[in-house]
């Protein structure tokens, strides 16, 4: 079997451009090289999303998301993470053998209690133990499969440190069980920047999604920050986030092109927008059509997902028979 590679997501919404050339992208190319595991993590966004309607679209859309933008469930594994029974007894024998110390440390926890000094608010204020004990879950997930690598952006790197420190733990208590994944990062991978010049996140409101609407699409483009300079004006294209996302999409002709207009002045900003906003949309024209297509039909995207979780499980249910002989709870 070939090695596996392991990628969750979790639901939050229409996947934007730098989800894409950060995450989606090179995740489906893994599938040349790697059994690819591809899961929805809706078990991650009972923390963050308590409305049973909402969470439900959400899964879907991130699931057409998957397989509009390339993902073949014929030649992966793709499955909902609560679709895998095995996961809550897995997290439970790596939660006991986790210290306290190593969640206070997680990324997470401490970005909430910091949110939370600065309001001048109780460090533990609406912090649940779902996120508190996020890091054990997300731990399950990765060692739940024997995952040789999980592709991760460098800011992510924690993520595997504590999946690799939990599963140390284990093996030093109960003997060597379980596989310790190293991460793929992605270092030649640079941050899509977003129509302010910040990273392109939702939680900057800086995104232009891959799935909105034609008119929607060109209003982001349209947003994108640039400085005051003429179109007459010489400019830097590596200090502009217009050309930096125009240059995703285009043809390396073109974008050498645009960079020698660019130092030589005689392209408008606005000209360049209109450019881009007409290269995205056909970029993504297929994508968006089957995306449309797999979200009219939600019963044939949960009867592939459950295909893919049958899959999962055979991978999975191993792994645990080996943790619970470890521990002394087999039978």
């Amino acid at each position: 079997m070939k090695p596996i590679s392991l990628t969750g997501i979790k639901p939050t919404g229409n996947p934007h451009i730098g989800n894409y050339f950060g995450m989606y992208k090179p995740a489906i190319a893994l599938t040349e090289k790697y059994l690819g595991l591809y899961f929805v993590a809706d078990l991650h966004a009972l923390t963050t999303t308590p409305d049973r309607k909402e969470l439900q679209h959400l899964i879907h859309e991130v699931a057409a998301g998957w397989l509009a933008l390339g993902l073949d469930p014929d030649n992966s594994v793709f499955f909902r993470q609560s679709g895998i029974p095995e996961i809550p007894e897995c997290a439970w024998m790596l939660a006991c053998v986790t210290s306290k110390g190593l969640m206070n440390r997680a990324h997470a926890y401490k970005a909430a209690v910091d949110k939370n000094l600065e309001a001048e608010r109780d460090p533990d204020d609406g912090i649940n133990m779902g996120l508190y004990n996020y890091p054990v879950l997300m731990a399950a997930d990765i060692l739940l499969y024997g995952s040789d690598v999980v592709p991760v952006g460098l800011d992510q790197k924690q993520h595997i440190e504590i999946a690799r420190d939990i599963a140390e733990n284990f093996n030093r208590t109960y003997g060597k069980t379980l596989k310790l994944p190293e991460g793929l990062f992605a270092e030649d991978l640079q941050d899509v920047p977003g129509i302010d010049g910040r990273k392109m996140s939702k939680s900057y409101g800086n995104t232009i999604p891959i799935f909105a609407d034609e008119n929607t699409i060109r209003k982001q483009v349209m947003r994108i920050v640039t400085d005051s300079r003429t179109p007459e004006e010489p400019k830097n294209p590596d200090g502009d986030n217009l050309f930096q996302i125009f240059r995703l999409f285009a043809t390396p002709e073109r974008t050498e092109e645009v960079r020698q207009h660019y130092l030589a002045g005689g392209l408008g900003y606005g000209t360049l927008k209109q450019e881009l906003s007409d290269t995205i949309l056909a970029y993504f024209d297929d994508a968006r059509q089957k995306f449309n297509d797999y979200m009219q039909d939600t019963t044939a995207l949960d009867a592939i997902l459950e295909r893919g979780a049958e899959k999962a499980r055979d991978i999975a249910i191993p792994v645990l028979k080996r943790m619970r002989k470890a521990v002394g709870i087999d039978r």
